[in-house]
């Protein structure tokens, strides 16, 4: 109970935000409802009937995301096959799995142990970064959308904005449990997101250092996700059905459970983990600024008997905290082929991204 609001009511006619606030109150997330030894989900995880039903007309394919080797990337030969697999997999699918991408497994491997044991601490250690302000540079919660959505997401995340790279950012400031490995990861995270933007940019025709001078990859954030155990998963969900907002997402996951789906061609497709593989995934943004010839994908992770599952997803949004205007690259528009999408100011899209829930794609809004 929080605030004298059972968290665990059966009351067919429970108020629903009483108890998303009770939950919230407890500042243990979703591990912390496991700890307390239940065996059946409380009501706000549980999905909307019609959603439940909408699974039924939904098969699942055997068929795999792209797996691309970036091995000999800058050899001219290699490059140039390189960059027709991205651009096949991003204007088909908007997901592809990379290997041979030189983050080297140790820090992987390390920035999934630092999150795992910053979830499996003392849970009153964890409290100190249990918040909801935005603002915040590391902050804790589960469901940032918890008040929005349809649904609770099953799954606790810990959120680190490197968005303004002109500040110090002050490592005391991160838990200790994943300082170290999550500046790493970081780092190479960042190198990575670069390199693939100058892929993507030669598979638009254009110069490889487009997309970068376009500050697509100024700042970025670390999404760390712990998804534990769920007694009834098939009425609960990971993460719910949604496009990813900024311009490029690349993703590490835990090689344990699969739990990624994609939505490809009207069927869920699983994304198995690749040994030391990353999967990298196209945002709404780079399909705007790309004038709809690279295609955000709707995405989710679904809920599992086993657990924690855990994943690091790491957004490249711009710089968001400015006054940069964003539109398709007048290189890729003529006659034959206008803007279907008019320009933004980055801040206002952020701002109208956050003020939705995570189902509800903001890039719609900007359709002509």
């Amino acid at each position: 109970m929080a605030g004298g609001i059972e968290i665990f009511s059966d009351d067919q006619n429970y108020d629903r935000m009483e108890m998303l606030k009770a939950f919230d109150e407890t500042e243990a997330g979703v591990k912390g409802l496991i700890d307390s030894g239940l065996s059946k989900i409380p009501k706000i995880f549980i999905r909307p009937s019609e959603e439940l039903c909408e699974e039924l007309s939904h098969e699942n394919t055997q068929i795999q995301v792209p797996v691309i080797d970036l091995m000999d990337v800058q050899k001219p030969d290699r490059r140039k096959q390189i960059v027709e697999e991205v651009r096949i997999a991003s204007e088909t699918w908007g997901f592809f799995q990379v290997v041979n991408h030189g983050i080297p497994l140790t820090v992987l491997d390390g920035m999934i142990k630092g999150v795992h044991q910053f979830n499996e601490q003392d849970v009153e250690e964890k409290k100190k970064y249990y918040s909801r302000d935005l603002m915040r540079r590391v902050r804790f919660n589960s469901s940032y959308d918890l008040f929005t959505s349809k649904t609770a997401t099953w799954k606790d995340t810990l959120t680190i904005s490197f968005s303004d790279l002109a500040e110090i950012f002050d490592r005391q400031e991160l838990p200790s449990s994943c300082r170290d490995s999550s500046l790493e990861f970081s780092k190479h995270a960042e190198t990575l997101g670069n390199n693939l933007l100058g892929l993507l940019s030669e598979a638009l025709g254009l110069k490889t250092d487009h997309l970068e001078n376009m500050e697509c990859s100024k700042g970025h954030r670390l999404h760390c996700h712990y998804y534990p155990a769920c007694p009834e998963p098939e009425l609960a969900i990971g993460t719910i059905k949604h496009s990813d907002a900024g311009f490029l997402t690349i993703l590490l996951q835990s090689q344990n459970i699969s739990s990624l789906q994609v939505l490809y061609q009207d069927q869920w497709v699983d994304v198995q983990p690749v040994p030391a593989g990353l999967v990298v995934n196209i945002g709404d943004l780079l399909q705007l600024v790309s004038n709809g010839k690279f295609k955000s994908i709707k995405h989710r992770a679904i809920a599992s008997l086993i657990g924690p599952r855990i994943s690091v997803a790491c957004f490249f949004s711009g710089p968001i905290n400015g006054a940069k205007i964003y539109g398709p690259i007048e290189e890729l528009i003529s006659e034959e082929n206008p803007a279907i999408y008019r320009e933004v100011m980055l801040s206002e899209y952020v701002a109208k991204f956050l003020t939705t829930t995570l189902d509800d794609c903001v890039l719609d809004y900007y359709k002509l």
